[in-house]
């Protein structure tokens, strides 16, 4: 999809910009994959609904937190060697499962799922687990929202960590959201085998 805009000059000389911020585009799936391909350095999505959501970059804080989330979740794989962990920039494919093509902050899979599985494009394998930050700027509900995705195509654990509140929010398949007041840790051990989340950089 393009949007395009005739050259235009306004009166003092400024650039004319076009403000779609109170715009749902809504695209196909192999729009969405083009504008992808041509706009590598965007960090896009596409919900299910076939809304394309444009992602500003993090703030510091935010993206220090989410490195410290990634880098947790990688320490235990690299020692166990039970999967393969992937980082924001990562997306996956759910749309034949009606699930649109999300980028987790965080996510592993199990590696056993992988095998044979070419993941050069969209990872089209549910992970086992996911992270979701929320940043400053992110409205909760949209994100609960992200999660019941999740958690309906078949993620077996999902974290919805919300740092303004001090709460995580747990999502497991078959189950209603577990809400945490500011834990210092989080126990993973249910699907990946010894792995203790630690919280305490993150409040």
């Amino acid at each position: 999809m393009t949007i395009a805009i005739a050259p235009t000059t306004s009166i003092d000389n400024q650039p004319l910009l076009l403000d779609v911020s109170d715009t749902t585009l809504i695209v196909t799936p192999e729009q969405f994959d083009a504008l992808c391909a041509k706009n590598p350095d965007l960090r896009l999505e596409l919900t299910p609904n076939r809304e394309l959501i444009v992602m500003a970059p993090a703030g510091g804080e935010s993206s220090e937190k989410n490195a410290d989330l990634v880098t947790d979740v990688n320490i235990w794989n690299r020692q166990t060697k039970l999967g393969r962990v992937f980082d924001s920039s990562g997306g996956y494919d759910f749309e034949a499962l009606g699930g649109g093509k999300p980028s987790p902050d965080v996510s592993w899979i199990e590696k056993s799922r992988l095998e044979g599985v070419n993941i050069v494009k969209f990872i089209p394998v549910v992970p086992d687990f996911v992270i979701e930050l929320r940043s400053a700027s992110d409205n909760l509900k949209p994100a609960q929202q992200k999660m019941l995705v999740y958690q309906r195509v078949g993620v077996r654990m999902g974290l919805l960590i919300n740092p303004k509140n001090k709460q995580v929010e747990i999502y497991r398949s078959g189950q209603d959201p577990e809400i945490l007041e500011a834990p210092m840790s989080i126990d993973c051990n249910e699907v990946m085998p010894g792995f203790v989340l630690d919280m305490s950089r993150i409040w």
